[in-house]
């Protein structure tokens, strides 16, 4: 090996042990929720004569004891900073990831594998918020996100729109004359898929985009490179090869807030999900009640109720909060002419949204 093979493959070990070790802290975390104090000597100590027994020629004992004697010290100062867990899904650098710093800037980051894994660890207290993605500008709805809306306990407290920018990533030992395949999340394939077939670029499907850069950056598999956010370019120190490969110039994702507490406040945007009887006129009677009391509707959507499906649930969104009076006032009539019927909250809107 050549002095600038074997940088490179160091250079590649740092980042997965960086990478590791941000995955380690935002467990000892979340397991803050389990104990009733942070500092736990009896666990310590076990943790430490554990890797002291660990047999590595090249590594001191007394060197591996103080490394991670100094990472348990900092996970306790983390713990003890108390800081909100915001549960969004993928990996670090997903857009959920940018949708949380977004929304709870002071919060710490944890990623669950499933949208499921978000609703049921903020339900059962185990994560304090979670940020799930509703809508998409190019896609539309989210339709596992809205089919767990239909039966969630949460409330909506937050929302923030944010624009999708996709970048080509690759490691820097990548030629990107040489790349032919291309690893993303299918719906960021979906919304690249122009880029992709004029550079004739193969799609291949990733269970995150987030996943695929970091995948990248571990494996560095041969002619490859991954679509994502650039913020994976930093999370992950791959280069960005071209920036802003979506298909749609205003590409973009709205992203709600979801805690078990409603928001403390009055808010000016307010979230109901609703079914009606399934005959002629029945939608029209409810949306006509909105029209009548000069309410603005922001959003309506539908999706197949899964226990009847030939009915639908219907999603709205309104301009105003369900403690003003005519908006109380509209929410309990429709109440009366549906068959189900669930306020998710009200909440601010995003000011920044176009």
């Amino acid at each position: 090996m050549k002095l600038e093979e074997i940088r490179n493959k160091i250079d590649k070990i740092d980042r997965e042990l960086l990478v590791l070790l941000q995955e380690r802290m935002g467990l000892a975390l979340r397991s803050k929720k389990f104990k009733k104090a942070v500092t736990d000597p009896l666990r310590e100590e076990a943790l430490l004569n554990r890797v002291e027994r660990l047999n590595l020629d090249l590594i001191e004992r007394s060197f591996t004891r103080q490394l991670l004697k100094t990472i348990i010290d900092e996970s306790k100062r983390l713990q003890e900073k108390d800081h909100r867990l915001v549960a969004f899904q993928g990996e670090h650098g997903a857009y959920g990831d940018v949708a949380a710093r977004n929304l709870v800037p002071d919060g710490a980051f944890i990623p669950c594998m499933e949208f499921a894994d978000v609703f049921r660890g903020v339900e059962e207290g185990y994560l304090d918020l979670g940020v799930v993605p509703v809508e998409n500008s190019l896609e539309g709805a989210v339709t596992q996100v809205n089919d767990l809306l239909t039966t969630t306990t949460l409330k909506v407290i937050g929302e923030a729109h944010i624009p999708v920018k996709h970048c080509l990533l690759a490691t820097e030992a990548t030629n990107y004359r040489d790349i032919r395949l291309v690893y993303s999340h299918p719906q960021a394939l979906a919304q690249c898929r122009g880029f992709l077939m004029r550079n004739k670029l193969e799609p291949y499907p990733y269970y995150d985009t987030a996943g695929a850069a970091k995948m990248l950056a571990r494996d560095n598999p041969r002619a490859a490179a991954a679509i994502a956010s650039c913020l994976c370019a930093e999370l992950y120190d791959l280069e960005i090869i071209k920036e802003g490969i979506e298909d749609g110039p205003s590409n973009s994702t709205r992203f709600l807030l979801l805690s078990r507490e409603p928001y403390d406040g009055l808010g000016d945007k307010t979230s109901v999900i609703f079914a009606t009887p399934h005959k002629a006129g029945q939608l029209f009677k409810v949306l006509s009640l909105f029209a009548e009391a000069d309410i603005n509707l922001t959003r309506i959507a539908s999706m197949p109720l899964r226990s009847d499906p030939g009915n639908y649930s219907f999603f709205l969104d309104l301009e105003g909060s369900d403690q003003d009076e005519k908006i109380s006032q509209v929410l309990k009539q429709m109440k009366e002419l549906t068959i189900s019927f669930k306020r998710l909250g009200s909440y601010p809107a995003d000011t920044l949204a176009a």
